[in-house]
């Protein structure tokens, strides 16, 4: 189907709908910077879709998430950690409809607020 992109595929009573795995990382990506306190996503050039800091594969029938954020000062990494775990799995299985078993959070630093001068 493509350009060597990678989909997730589900069936039901009509068909096939098939889903690009960068779909599902622009989910992620959305619902994550929705959260307060996550300043960007961060790139690991070893992950697909390293622009983007999203990793997501299917791992028996269910999405795994896997991403990297950069945190604002002030924040508690467990609680924006949990929130952006919660974010995720909530918008991808809104919007897909495929269950989601994992998201992975990975706080690659901390974003400091701007001295006045």
């Amino acid at each position: 189907m493509g350009e060597s992109k990678d989909y997730v595929s589900r069936s039901d009573e009509l068909g096939n709908i098939h889903i690009s795995e960068e779909v599902l990382a622009a989910i992620s990506a959305a619902a994550a910077l929705e959260v307060e306190g996550v300043s960007s996503l961060t790139a690991n050039p070893s992950k697909k879709n390293a622009a983007k800091g999203v990793h997501v594969k299917l791992e028996e029938e269910k999405v795994v998430v896997t991403m990297s954020v950069l945190m604002a000062y002030g924040h508690t990494i467990p609680e924006m950690g949990r929130a952006v775990q919660e974010a995720v799995k909530t918008a991808i299985e809104s919007m897909s409809g495929l269950e989601v078993s994992a998201v992975n959070i990975s706080v690659g630093g901390i974003v400091f607020p701007p001295k006045e001068l």
